[in-house]
């Protein structure tokens, strides 16, 4: 056998095994995770200063059993007589404490978190632009019966009819009005005292 030979089936060893999905990486050490597969993302849209309870639970338990990352994105909607980049201290204000508070809850759960805040002209807009620049394997929104606060069910509608992505749409029971806030007003607070 000489040296081409070996080279040779040493190639196809390694492509073979490429191909099924083995990848040793130098010196034995086996890799914490597979690197050839992608690492699953979870968007968790919001608007305001509070998510549906439930929502945000089936975020935690999906992205647990998936070894996922959660993307809690706010959807911050810009004036028409203001440009998109235009800083927005109102919506901030409303905003951010919330997305901060999932933050620091998602990672006390040993969850990776990794947020982000989406301009637009309304939720949707927001959510459409958001959806152009990145990719989701899984959404998880609330269909909530106030559709002023967010989401509605034609945005709701757009959704599954345009986002190639996994959609979890959860309508709570009509007497289950538990939110989460940073507050705690009108539901569960994600930040312990």
């Amino acid at each position: 056998m000489s040296v081409v030979d070996i080279v040779i089936i040493a190639a196809g060893t390694a492509l073979a095994g490429l191909a099924a999905g083995y990848w040793l990486p130098p010196h034995g050490r086996t890799p914490g995770r597979n690197p050839t597969r992608p690492v699953r993302r979870i968007l968790l849209p919001f608007t305001g200063q509070a998510i549906s309870r439930r929502s945000f639970e089936a975020a935690v338990r999906l992205a647990k059993a998936e070894n996922a990352i959660i993307m809690p994105a706010y959807l911050a909607q810009v004036p028409l007589n203001l440009p998109l980049e235009s800083a927005l201290p109102v919506q901030c204000a409303s905003g951010m404490p919330l997305l901060e508070a999932i933050e620091q809850r998602v990672s006390s759960l040993g969850i990776a978190v990794d947020s982000r805040i989406a301009r637009g002209r309304s939720a949707r807009d927001a959510l459409r632009r958001l959806l152009d620049q990145e990719h989701f394997d899984r959404i998880i929104v609330s269909a909530d019966e106030d559709q002023r606060s967010g989401l509605g069910y034609d945005d709701l509608r757009w959704l599954l009819e345009r986002v190639p992505a996994e959609i979890l749409i959860l309508r709570p029971a009509p007497e289950d009005t538990r939110r989460i806030s940073v507050n705690g007003g009108r539901g569960q607070s994600l930040v312990r005292p």
